[in-house]
């Protein structure tokens, strides 16, 4: 995750490549000075300083693992959710279980019996090595699947991490988190770093995910104010673990930018699939645009 949104930031000159540093997993302790609630959209969702790790509400650093974890719940059954899945007549097919042509040339991906799986680096790279498509979105409903290992590999973080870019900036979580505990804002279905999931409904691994997205982007006026906050939607295996959530700016591993000037200017940017250090597949990936 740091790697990815530290690429994206260098890029667009608003962190220096001699300032760039690596996070660790787990923050600090919480510090003083909360936000109030019932402040004003503006100044709740400010362009924030890197180091400002307390949410919107004021109660949580950012990873924080005192957060409660939330309530597991059983996942709507495997034909009820492919039943769903079909795409719509107008939808964009990303991935169709055949080839990329939908997504810039990369090596670090490549093609199964009808999914797409990550290769990950065995060694040093120099590029993000995420799948990004060709095609830009703002305001879009999205479906996807993907599965991790079985039996899975690694603990934590590690175990089946990758994540959902919504205009290659606001991050879905995707990772193993069946019977493998983490941070709550950065397990599967959470809004990574910001919003915990309302509910876990994940499956064994091994099994396909359903992720089902309605994401609406970020106004801005004339003057580069934000108007309107990007917000998700998520059905996760069938089941609501986002409902209409405000997406607080960039996601970021143990940092909250906030929005940033590029945001304003910014109507549709591609999807993308991050690429971390673990093995993850994709299949039946369809994007319909929707009006803001």
């Amino acid at each position: 995750m740091f790697v990815r949104v530290l690429f994206l930031l260098v890029s667009l000159g608003f962190v220096s490549n001699a300032s760039a540093g690596s996070s660790t997993d787990d923050p600090p302790e919480q510090k003083a000075g909360a936000v109030e609630h019932g402040l004003p959209l503006e100044q709740q969702l400010p362009s924030a300083p890197a180091n400002n790790r307390l949410d919107a509400s004021g109660k949580w650093i950012i990873h924080d693992r005192k957060r409660p974890q939330p309530k597991k719940v059983a996942p709507k059954s495997e034909a009820e959710l492919a039943a769903a899945a079909t795409p719509p007549h107008d939808a964009i097919i990303l991935f169709n279980g055949k080839d990329l042509s939908a997504w810039q040339p990369t090596t670090q991906w490549k093609v199964g019996d009808g999914y797409v799986e990550s290769v990950p680096w065995t060694g040093p790279h120099t590029t993000n090595g995420y799948l990004v498509s060709k095609q830009g979105f703002g305001s879009c409903r999205i479906h996807l699947e993907w599965s991790t290992l079985n039996p899975p590999t690694g603990v934590d973080q590690n175990r089946g991490n990758s994540g959902v870019f919504l205009m290659s900036r606001y991050e879905l979580q995707v990772l193993d988190t069946y019977d493998n505990p983490t941070y709550v804002d950065g397990m599967a279905g959470a809004i990574y770093g910001q919003s915990p999931p309302l509910v876990d409904p994940i499956r064994p691994p091994g099994q396909w995910q359903y992720y089902d997205i309605v994401f609406h982007r970020p106004i801005f006026d004339a003057s580069d104010k934000l108007v309107k906050p990007a917000t998700m939607t998520v059905d996760f295996n069938g089941i609501r673990v986002q409902d209409n959530t405000v997406v607080e700016g960039i996601t970021d591993n143990n940092k909250r930018h906030g929005y940033q000037t590029h945001d304003a200017h910014t109507v549709k940017a591609p999807l993308e699939l991050q690429l971390h250090a673990c093995i993850v597949r994709y299949r039946n990936v369809w994007v319909e645009p929707i009006a803001d």
